[in-house]
C-alpha cells in the first residue's frame, strides 16, 4: 500500500489567508463532549454567542449564524432579501466577487458587474464614485441591491465600505447594501451599523480563528422588511425562524454545537485582546510583510496603499518565474502553505496569510520561508525581505524591558 507522508518534523505552517491555523484554547473548547442542543445548557451557550458576535460586527441588529461555509452566507444573504429577476449592481475587485456574482446568476437574479477593466480591477479597491454615476442613472430604481466584497481575499484589497454608503446616499437610491467580509471580519475594522450596512456575511475560518463550518449574517432593520416580500425560493436560509428562536438561545434545527463551544471562545480571545488591538497588530503584521516584499523587490498585488488588506498580502513573481512552482518548492521544503494566485492571477501571484493569531515570530518564520524558497527557485531579490521586516518590527513602539535592581 503507497504510504502518504504529509507530516514531517516540526509544525506545518498554515500561511494562506484561510482557513487561518486554529489556536490550541479553541481545539480544546471545541473538543467539549457534546450537549443537547434543546437543553438549557445550550441555551444559555446560545444566548451568550448570539450576544458577544453582535460586538464583532459592531452592531445592534440580529445576526444570524448558520451550520455552513462562507458561500452558504452569501445564498442567505440573496436568497432572503431579493425577488427572482431582480437586477442587483456588484463590483468587481477579484475571484470572490465574481464568484458571488456566478451564484446570483444561477439564482435567476440579473446581476451587472461594475469595475475597472482587465487585471487593473483586481488591484484596487472599489470605485464608489462609479457606484454613484451607475445608481444616478437608474432612476426607476430597477436595481434592488449593491452587492460589494470588505476584503478581497484573492487580491489583498479591503475597500472602503463607508464611502460605499456614502455614493448609494447621495445617489438617493434605495438599494440594499449587501457586503462579504468573511476574511475582514475580527481583523481589519468593520463597522455594520455606522457605515450602514443592510446584510454582512462572514464566515468563522478567518479572523474569528475557527474551522470552517459557521458563517453568518449580520441584519439591518430595512433588510429583515425586505425580507417579508422576496419571493426568491428559501426554507433552511430563511431568516424569520431563526431570529425567533435565537431570542431564547435556540435554532430551529441542529446547529453545530462544538463549534459554537469554539467560537464562544474566539470570542472570549478577541474581547479580552481588544478588537482595536486585534485590528493594530493585523496593520502592523501587514506592514512588516509589505517592507519585505519591497526588500526582495516584488511587487503587492494591490496597487493602491490606500487599501492595502491587513489580513493577507499578494505577492506578483517577476515573468518566467510560476507563483505555483514556488509555491510547492516552499511547501516540500520548509512545510508551509502560502495561497495560490486565483482566476486572473493564476500562476502569477502567491498569497501570504497574517490574520488571526498571527504574532511577529510567526510572520518572521513565514518571511524566511518565504526567502528561502524564492532564492532555491532562483529569483532575483534586490536584498533580505527578511532584515526588512525584523527593522520595521523592532522600530515600532513595544513594551519597556524590564530593569534589574
Amino acid at each position: 500500500m503507497l504510504k502518504l507522508d504529509f507530516h514531517p518534523a516540526g509544525r506545518h505552517f498554515l500561511q494562506i489567508p484561510g482557513p487561518s491555523p486554529v489556536p490550541d484554547r479553541i481545539l480544546r473548547a471545541i473538543s467539549y463532549p457534546t450537549i443537547d442542543h434543546r437543553g438549557p445548557e445550550f441555551g444559555a451557550l446560545g444566548l451568550r454567542v448570539l450576544s458577544d458576535i453582535k460586538k464583532i460586527f459592531k452592531t445592534e441588529q440580529p445576526v444570524v449564524i448558520y451550520p455552513a461555509s462562507g458561500t452558504g452566507a452569501w445564498e442567505a444573504a440573496l436568497t432572503n432579501t431579493l425577488s427572482p429577476g431582480d437586477t442587483v449592481l456588484m463590483y468587481e475587485t477579484g475571484h470572490f466577487a465574481t464568484l458571488w456574482k456566478k451564484m446570483a446568476e444561477a439564482l435567476g437574479l440579473k446581476p451587472e458587474f461594475l469595475g475597472l477593466p482587465g487585471i487593473e480591477g483586481w488591484r484596487h479597491g472599489v470605485r464608489a464614485d462609479l457606484i454613484e454615476e451607475r445608481l444616478r442613472k437608474d432612476a426607476q430604481h430597477t436595481i434592488k441591491a449593491v452587492c460589494v466584497v470588505h476584503n478581497e481575499t484573492s487580491t489583498g484589497v479591503t475597500s472602503d465600505i463607508a464611502a460605499v454608503r456614502k455614493a448609494i446616499d447621495a445617489a438617493g437610491h434605495p438599494a440594499l447594501l449587501l457586503v462579504d467580509t468573511i476574511s475582514g471580519l475580527a481583523s481589519a475594522d468593520y463597522r455594520h451599523d455606522d457605515w450602514g450596512v443592510d446584510v454582512t456575511i462572514s464566515g468563522s475560518q478567518k479572523g474569528l480563528m475557527l474551522p470552517p463550518g459557521i458563517s453568518f449574517n449580520a441584519v439591518s432593520k430595512k433588510a429583515i422588511a425586505a425580507s417579508k416580500t422576496a419571493k426568491l425560493p428559501k426554507a433552511f436560509w430563511g431568516w424569520d425562524e431563526i431570529i425567533e428562536m435565537n431570542a431564547t438561545g435556540y435554532w430551529p434545527y441542529t446547529p453545530n454545537t462544538n463549534l459554537l463551544y469554539g467560537l464562544s471562545e474566539a470570542l472570549d480571545m478577541i474581547l479580552g485582546e481588544g478588537l482595536d488591538n486585534v485590528f493594530a497588530r493585523h496593520q502592523r503584521l501587514a506592514a512588516a510583510c509589505r517592507a519585505a516584499v519591497n526588500a526582495w523587490g516584488l511587487e503587492v498585488q494591490c496597487a493602491d496603499p490606500a487599501v492595502y488588506s491587513p489580513v493577507l498580502t499578494g505577492v506578483m513573481t517577476p515573468a518566467g518565474f510560476d507563483a505555483d512552482a514556488i509555491r510547492k518548492l516552499i511547501y516540500e521544503n520548509f512545510n508551509m502553505s502560502l495561497g495560490t494566485g486565483l482566476g486572473k492571477m493564476k500562476g502569477g501571484m502567491f498569497r501570504i496569510g497574517h490574520l488571526g493569531e498571527a504574532n511577529e515570530l510567526s510572520l518572521m518564520a513565514t518571511l524566511s520561508g518565504c526567502e528561502m524558497g524564492l532564492k532555491l527557485a532562483g529569483v532575483p531579490l534586490k536584498g533580505s525581505g527578511v532584515a526588512a521586516a525584523m527593522d520595521y518590527l523592532t522600530s515600532q513602539k513595544r513594551k519597556p524591558a524590564l530593569k534589574v535592581a
